[in-house]
């Protein structure tokens, strides 16, 4: 069975008995693992009880596909229902999942981890049709949803924050709930307890980050400004900053950019066009979305998705510098299209 988002946080708080193997995937690797960690604590309380959780990876149970029954039908010492952990899987140990749900034994829960699949996936696919399984995709918190995260784990920090801050934090946070939870939490130690986090708080923490300098390298290629990216990509080079970092930094902006284009085609102006956006732009951003949309249409923005989605590629498969150099040629090229040809004449 698939599990649809409106469905995902009840079923986290109460699975489908009928489902006796989760499957928890996607991009969001930490969204994956604290999911997956909450299914597994509806079996089991303490996950570190050596007699009720069984881990092993998916390249385990690929070269000993007996071992998922053999561990599932085990009795747990003291009683109990168990849970067995499969961590990092892929579509080579779909064979074993198959066979273990054909003939189910035991009852333990299993729970899958993995990363993305797409929808030809043999493991997804397995999951998704199988009436005793349970498939669940975990993707970037963005808009109210990463505003709502936000707040909430704010709260369970026991401080507070403005307007502005939340708006600021949202547009730097999500691409990893567990980085997000991370920064919330360096955020609140600074704060301190029961304080209302500032703007200033929250640029002078989360701030502290390459991201920081990331924002102004996409920003410096967005307006065509080949200095400004130079020295920006020169720090984030200096710092180390991770190239996929870099290029999902990238993507969200010209993906907010290209939702502004398109408002903007169907007759919206420049502001009105950001005021849709969910979370809106930062205010102190408003002038470079503007600048930005009087040079890139929807046609130049898609092509700058187009190039950021390959250097990620290129980014991934490569090895050393090879990810860095992707991805500072992908900015280049579109700063350097509209430096050098007149803005939109490169790119349509």
């Amino acid at each position: 069975m698939k599990i649809d988002f409106k469905g995902v946080e009840r079923f986290l708080k109460a699975p489908d008995k009928a489902a006796r193997a989760i499957l928890v995937f996607g991009p969001d690797e930490g969204l994956v693992r604290e999911r997956a960690a909450a299914l597994a604590r509806s079996v089991v309380e303490d996950l570190a009880d050596p007699f009720r959780v069984a881990e092993f990876s998916g390249d385990v149970l690929a070269s000993d596909p007996a071992k998922l029954a053999d561990e599932a039908a085990a009795l747990a010492f003291g009683g109990g229902r168990r849970v067995v952990r499969v961590r990092g899987c892929g579509n080579a140990a779909a064979p074993a999942f198959k066979s273990f749900l054909d003939a189910p034994v035991g009852d333990a829960l299993v729970v899958a981890e993995a990363g993305e699949l797409d929808t030809r996936s043999a493991l997804r696919k397995l999951f998704e049709g199988a009436p005793n399984a349970a498939a669940l995709a975990c993707y970037g918190d963005e808009g109210r949803d990463l505003v709502a995260v936000i707040r909430a784990a704010l709260q369970a920090e026991g401080v507070r924050a403005a307007d502005d801050a939340v708006a600021w934090l949202a547009q730097r946070l999500g691409g990893d709930r567990a980085a997000t939870r991370s920064e919330i939490a360096k955020l609140a130690t600074y704060a301190g307890p029961g304080a209302e986090v500032s703007l200033a708080d929250a640029r002078a923490v989360v701030g502290e980050t390459a991201e920081l300098d990331a924002d102004d390298a996409v920003q410096a290629a967005a307006l065509g400004d080949v200095a400004a990216l130079g020295r920006a990509l020169d720090r984030l080079d200096a710092e180390g900053a991770s190239a996929v970092a870099i290029l999902r930094t990238a993507q969200r902006f010209f993906v907010r950019l290209h939702v502004c284009a398109c408002h903007v085609s169907a007759g919206a102006d420049a502001s009105g066009a950001m005021a849709r956006l969910r979370p809106p732009v930062f205010w102190k951003e408003q002038d470079v979305y503007k600048r930005a949309l009087r040079r890139l249409d929807e046609r130049a923005l898609a092509r700058a998705l187009s190039l950021l989605l390959a250097a990620e590629r290129a980014a991934k498969s490569g090895l050393g510098r090879a990810g860095t150099l992707a991805a500072q040629r992908a900015l280049y090229a579109i700063a350097g299209a509209q430096a050098s040809r007149g803005g939109l004449s490169a790119w349509t």
